[in-house]
C-alpha cells in the first residue's frame, strides 16, 4: 500500500503541474489583460503554455504519425497499421501499405522495452518502409495491465518474440535495436533447438548489450554499484488506483523519465527555457522541433517490476546471454544451436549507453555458424540514437542493413526494382 500511495502522489504531483500550466496560460490570455501590455503576461502564458504541454503529455502514448508513403510510381499509398498478433503484454503490429503487393524484404523491428514506447522507431519504421514489409513489436503500458493477466519478465519477452517469429515464418528478417539485441539472440536460439522451419533469415543487431561487461558504461556501472535489493526498496511501485493495472508492481515511467532527464539536465533546462522564450515572442509551432522531441522523450511507460529487475539481473549483473547461460522456461538456450540465421552487429563509436563491443561479442557466442553468415559494422562517429534513427542511420547504416538482408535472402530485391502493383482502392 505504501508503493500504491508513492506512486498516486507522482501522479497528483504530475496533474497538479499540469493544471498550474493550463491555468498560467488561461489566466495570462485573459482578453481584458491586453488593455495594459506588459511582457511579464505573455512570458506567464508562455510559462503556462509550456508546462501544461510538458506535463500533460508524460501520460499519452505518441501517434505513429506514418500517413502515407511515397512509391516509385510517385504517388501516395496510406498506411494503415493491423496487429497480427494480440497478446496482453505487447501485440506485434503490421505498417500494411495499400495498393502495393506485398514486398519479399519482410522486417520484424524489435522495439526496446526500456521507458519509451515502441513510438520510439518512428523514423527507423518510416525509412524501411519504401522498401520492407515492416512489423513492430508494440509493447504496452504496464500500468494499464490488470493484474490477472500475470506477471511479465525476461524469460516471458523472449517467449513472445519466439511467438511472433513463428508467426511472420521463416522469409523474416529480425531487426532488434537496443534493449531487446540479447533476447532476441536468445529467442533465435530457442527457435533454433526448438523449432528450426520457424527461424528467420537473418538476425540484426543495433547497439545493444549482448555482453555489458564488454566495454563500462555509465549504465553497467550503475548494474554493479547497485543490489537488488536497493533497487526493488528505490525503484518499484504499484500501480495507483486510476488505471487498469492497480496494485501490478512497476517501474513508473515519471520515475524513469526522472533519470533521464538527470542525466543531461543542463541541457533540458535550458531547452525548456529556450523554448518559454519562443513562445512568448510568438516564434514557436505545434510541431517544432522542441515539440518534436519532447513530445516523444517525454512520453514514458510503466515496465513490469520483474521485466525491470530480471533484465539488470541476468542480463547485466549475472550476464547469463554473455555466459551463454540463459534458461527459458526450464531449457538451457544454446547460442551455438544458431547455425543458418545470418547474423549482423551494428554499434556506434560514440555510443554511451551499449559501447562498441558491448554488441559485436554476439558473434563470438555463434560458434556454430559459418563466417560467411557473420558480420559487422562500426560506425564512426556515431552516437546510440544515431545508429538506428539518426544521420548514420540514413546514410550508411540502412543502405548497409538492407544489402545484408538481400544477401541472406531467397530472392533478393534490390530498392531500385521494387515495383507497385496497383489494385483497386480501398
Amino acid at each position: 500500500m505504501r508503493y500504491m500511495l508513492a506512486y498516486d502522489m507522482m501522479e497528483t504531483a504530475r496533474n497538479t503541474n499540469a493544471w498550474l500550466g493550463a491555468t498560467a496560460r488561461a489566466m495570462a490570455s485573459y482578453p481584458a489583460f491586453a488593455l495594459v501590455p506588459n511582457p511579464m503576461l505573455q512570458l506567464t502564458a508562455a510559462w503556462g503554455e509550456v508546462t501544461e504541454r510538458t506535463f500533460g503529455r508524460m501520460v499519452v502514448k505518441p501517434d505513429w504519425g506514418i500517413r502515407s508513403i511515397v512509391g516509385p510510381d510517385g504517388q501516395d499509398h496510406l498506411v494503415d497499421i493491423k496487429p497480427v498478433v494480440e497478446k496482453a503484454f505487447g501485440n506485434l503490429i503490421h505498417f500494411s501499405v495499400r495498393r502495393r503487393a506485398p514486398m519479399k524484404r519482410k522486417v520484424m523491428l524489435v522495439a526496446p522495452m526500456s521507458g519509451h514506447y515502441a513510438t520510439l522507431l518512428r523514423s527507423t519504421v518510416a525509412s524501411l518502409l519504401p522498401d520492407c514489409e515492416v512489423y513492430v513489436t508494440d509493447w504496452h503500458n504496464a500500468r494499464d495491465i490488470p493484474v490477472s493477466e500475470g506477471t511479465f519478465d525476461v524469460e516471458d519477452y523472449t517467449l513472445y518474440l519466439v511467438e511472433f517469429m513463428r508467426a511472420l515464418g521463416p522469409d523474416t528478417h529480425v531487426i532488434a535495436v537496443c534493449q531487446p539485441a540479447p533476447l532476441t539472440l536468445a529467442a533465435t536460439a530457442y527457435l533454433a533447438a526448438e523449432d528450426p522451419a520457424a527461424q528467420p533469415r537473418s538476425l540484426t543487431l543495433i547497439g545493444g548489450p549482448i555482453d555489458p561487461d564488454a566495454a563500462a558504461t555509465d549504465v553497467t556501472d550503475f548494474g554493479r554499484r547497485v543490489t537488488m535489493g536497493q533497487l526493488e526498496q528505490t525503484a518499484i511501485q504499484r500501480v495507483g488506483f486510476k488505471y487498469k493495472g492497480a496494485g501490478r508492481s512497476v517501474y513508473p515511467g515519471l520515475l524513469q523519465l526522472q533519470s533521464f532527464i538527470s542525466m543531461n539536465a543542463e541541457r533540458h533546462s535550458k531547452a525548456f527555457s529556450e523554448q518559454i522564450l519562443r513562445v512568448a515572442r510568438g516564434e514557436a509551432s505545434d510541431h517544432d522541433a522542441h515539440n518534436r522531441f519532447y513530445d516523444e522523450y517525454l512520453a514514458v511507460m510503466d515496465m513490469t517490476a520483474e521485466f525491470y529487475l530480471s533484465t539488470v539481473d541476468r542480463i547485466f549483473k549475472r550476464g547469463e546471454i554473455a555466459k551463454n547461460a540463459f534458461v527459458v522456461a526450464g531449457k538451457k538456450v544454446d547460442i551455438g544451436a544458431i547455425t543458418s540465421v545470418a547474423v549482423m552487429t551494428v554499434e556506434g563509436a560514440n555510443d554511451d549507453i551499449s559501447a562498441p563491443g558491448q554488441c559485436v561479442a554476439a558473434l563470438d557466442l555463434l560458434t556454430g555458424l559459418p563466417a560467411s553468415k557473420k558480420a559487422q559494422h562500426l560506425e564512426p562517429g556515431a552516437g546510440h540514437y544515431g545508429i538506428f534513427a539518426g544521420k548514420s542511420w540514413r546514410l550508411n547504416i540502412r543502405p548497409l542493413v538492407l544489402n545484408f538482408l538481400d544477401a541472406n535472402s531467397g530472392e533478393p530485391e534490390r530498392a531500385t526494382k521494387a515495383k507497385i502493383t496497383l489494385a483497386a482502392s480501398n
